[in-house]
C-alpha cells in the first residue's frame, strides 16, 4: 500500500488500496490562509497525529503524496518550508528529568534530520537555535508541529507535584515559539486536554483554538458522507443504523463523526467491539468518579457552561471536564439563552462508550471484578426473559458484593442517588437502551430500560429498615409514567425498588405488567 497523507496506515488485509484514504487536505489550505498559530484538542485515537503528518508533507512540498486530493491544485509546491516536528506520544515520562532528557533527544533528532549542529546547552536555547538556523539557511520561516503536547502531564496526573514540575518544563519549551515569532511561518499543536493559556501558552496570545470551531468539527473522524463515499461498498451488507449506534455520535459543534479507529478495525474484523475504549485504561477517571461520588445517570444529559469545557488544571480536575476532553462525553446541543453566554448539554457519544465505561465502573464496585461478568450475563438473560425474581436476586447480589470501605467516612448509603447510580451503571453496561430521569407530564421516572420487546419503568425509594417496593410502584402509576408506552407493542413492566439505609441493600422489590397483577418479591 502506498504512503498517503490522510488514511489507513497499516491495518488491514481487508481494505484495498482503493480505500486507502479519506481526504481531509482541504482543511490545510483554509488553516494556512486564516492564521498562524493553531491548537486542536481531540480524544486519543482520533487521527490527530495523522493530520500533523499530512501538514508536514504539505509544507515540505511532497506533491506526489497528494495526487488526486483537494490540496493538490491549490498549494504552492515549489517553495517548501523547513518543518520541525515534536511529538510526545511515543513514550511515558515519569519525572521532569525524564522529560528534559526526552526533549533533548527529540531536538537532537530534528537537528540531525535537517543537518544542523546545535551549540547551546539549555533546551530552550537549543530549540530556538534550531528554528533560527533553519530559517536563515532556507531563507524561509519554519513550520512547527507539536503532537500530544499534554501527554507528559497526563502521564503523571495522579502525582500533582510531578505534574506541576513537568508542566513548568513544557511551558518553558513552548515559550520559545512566541519568542521566535519572526522565524515561525505556521504552528499547529494537538493534544487530548486543553490546559489554559496561562498554564502552558502564556506567550502565545494569538493561539487560535479550533477544537470547538464549527468549521473544523470534522477535521478528525469520519463524517457520514465520507464513510459512504470511501467505504460504501465494503459496508453494503452492514446495518448502518447499528453501525451509527456503536461508533458515530461524536460532536464538536460541527457535523457528527465516527471514531476512525473503530471503523477501521470493524472493517478489518467484520465484528462489533469496544476497539477504541480498550486501547486505554481510564483507571484515574474511574477513581475520580468514585472519589467525587459522581451521579452516573447525569451522564445521559449533562448540562454545563463553557468554563467546564475550557478548564483543565493539574490542581483542579473536574470529572465532567475530564470525561469530555478524553472522549467519554460529547456535545449534544449548544444553546445561548443570553447573548454571549453559551451552554451545552453533553451525553455519551455512542453505545461503545456507554457500555464500556459503565462496565469498568461496575467492575470497580467489586473486590472480584471477574465475577461481575457473570452477574451481567445473568441480568441480561433475566431482563430478556422478564424473569423478575432473577433480576431481584442478581441486583441484591451486586449490592452485597460492594465492600464496606465504600461507605467509610460518608453517608452515601442514605441517599437514593447512590443506589440509583449503581443500578443505572449496571443496566447501562448491558447494552440495552437506558434513560435516567425521563420526564413526563407530572414528574420524572427514575430509570427506563428497554430491550427489544420490553420496557421497564423503575422507581427507587430509600427506607430506614424494611420495605416492599409497593410505594415506589404506586408512584409510577399515580404519576402516569407508563402512559407514553401504553400504545407500544412492547411489554411494559413497572418496577419499584426499596433500599435500606441500614442493610445497604434491596429490601423491597415489587413489579407488575401493565394491566397485570402486583407481585412482591421476597
Amino acid at each position: 500500500m502506498k504512503a498517503l497523507p490522510i488514511g489507513i496506515s497499516t491495518f488491514s488485509k481487508v481494505i484495498r488500496e482503493d480505500y486507502a484514504y479519506v481526504d481531509k487536505t482541504g482543511y490545510i489550505r483554509t488553516l494556512a490562509d486564516k492564521g498562524k498559530y493553531y491548537f486542536l484538542a481531540r480524544p486519543r485515537r482520533f487521527g490527530k497525529s495523522l493530520f500533523l503528518s499530512t501538514l508536514e508533507e504539505a509544507f515540505s512540498g511532497n506533491r506526489e503524496l497528494f495526487h488526486g486530493l483537494s490540496l493538490e491544485a491549490s498549494w504552492s509546491w515549489n517553495t517548501p518550508f523547513p518543518v520541525v516536528s515534536l511529538s510526545f506520544g511515543g513514550s511515558v515520562v515519569r519525572s521532569r528529568e525524564e522529560l528534559a532528557a526526552n526533549i533533548g533527544e527529540i531536538l537532537s533528532e530534528q537537528a540531525g534530520f535537517h543537518g544542523v549542529a546545535l551549540e547551546n546547552e539549555t533546551l530552550n536555547g537549543r530549540f530556538r537555535e534550531l528554528l533560527v538556523k533553519l530559517s536563515r539557511r532556507s531563507s524561509r520561516r519554519v513550520v512547527v508541529l507539536i503532537d500530544e503536547y499534554d501527554k507528559p502531564i497526563l502521564d503523571n496526573i495522579t502525582n500533582t507535584r510531578e505534574a506541576r514540575r513537568i508542566r513548568d518544563e513544557l511551558k518553558n519549551l513552548y515559550s520559545v515559539i512566541k519568542d521566535s515569532d519572526a522565524y515561525v511561518e505556521f504552528c499547529f499543536i494537538t493534544g487530548v486536554s486543553k490546559f489554559s493559556k496561562v498554564s502552558l501558552f502564556s506567550g502565545l496570545n494569538n493561539l487560535m483554538d479550533i477544537s470547538l470551531a464549527p468549521g473544523y468539527g470534522a477535521i478528525c473522524g469520519y463524517t457520514e458522507q465520507e464513510l459512504e463515499s470511501t467505504f460504501g461498498d465494503l459496508l453494503a451488507d452492514t446495518d448502518r443504523d447499528l453501525l451509527r449506534t456503536w461508533y458515530n455520535g461524536y460532536g464538536f459543534l460541527g457535523e457528527r463523526v465516527y471514531n476512525p479507529f473503530d471503523i477501521l478495525l470493524f472493517l478489518d474484523s467484520g465484528r462489533y467491539g469496544n476497539y477504541w475504549f480498550e486501547t486505554g485504561t481510564p483507571t484515574f477517571l474511574i477513581d475520580l468518579l468514585r472519589k467525587n461520588q459522581f451521579y452516573m445517570p447525569d451522564l445521559e444529559h449533562f448540562e454545563t457552561g463553557e468554563e467546564i469545557l475550557n478548564s483543565f488544571e493539574v490542581e483542579d480536575i473536574r470529572p465532567e471536564t475530564l470525561l469530555f476532553q478524553s472522549g467519554y462525553l460529547t456535545i449534544d446541543r449548544e444553546f445561548e439563552e443570553i447573548p454571549g453566554f453559551r451552554s451545552y448539554t453533553l451525553r455519551y457519544p455512542n453505545l461503545e462508550v456507554r457500555t464500556s465505561l459503565n462496565t469498568r465502573l461496575l467492575n470497580a464496585l467489586s473486590p472480584e471484578p471477574a465475577k461481575t461478568g457473570g452477574m451481567r450475563r445473568n441480568l441480561t438473560r433475566a431482563l430478556l426473559k422478564r424473569d423478575m425474581e432473577k433480576v431481584h436476586h442478581t441486583l441484591h447480589g451486586l449490592f452485597a458484593s460492594i465492600p464496606h470501605q465504600w461507605y467509610t467516612d460518608n453517608n452515601i448509603e442514605r441517599y437514593e442517588g447512590f443506589y440509583a447510580s449503581v443500578v443505572y451503571t449496571c443496566f447501562s453496561s448491558l447494552g440495552f437502551m437506558t434513560r435516567a430521569e425521563e420526564s413526563g407530564n407530572v414528574g420524572r421516572a427514575d430509570l427506563i430500560v428497554e430491550t427489544h420487546d420490553t420496557v421497564y419503568i423503575i422507581e427507587f425509594k430509600v427506607t430506614e429498615m424494611t420495605g416492599d417496593g409497593m410505594a415506589a410502584l404506586a408512584q409510577i402509576e399515580d404519576r402516569g409514567y407508563q402512559a407514553r408506552y401504553e400504545a407500544s407493542e412492547k411489554n411494559v413492566i413497572l418496577l419499584g425498588i426499596d433500599f435500606s439505609k441500614k442493610e445497604r441493600n434491596i429490601v423491597g422489590f415489587a413489579w407488575k405488567q401493565v394491566a397485570g397483577e402486583y407481585v412482591v418479591s421476597r
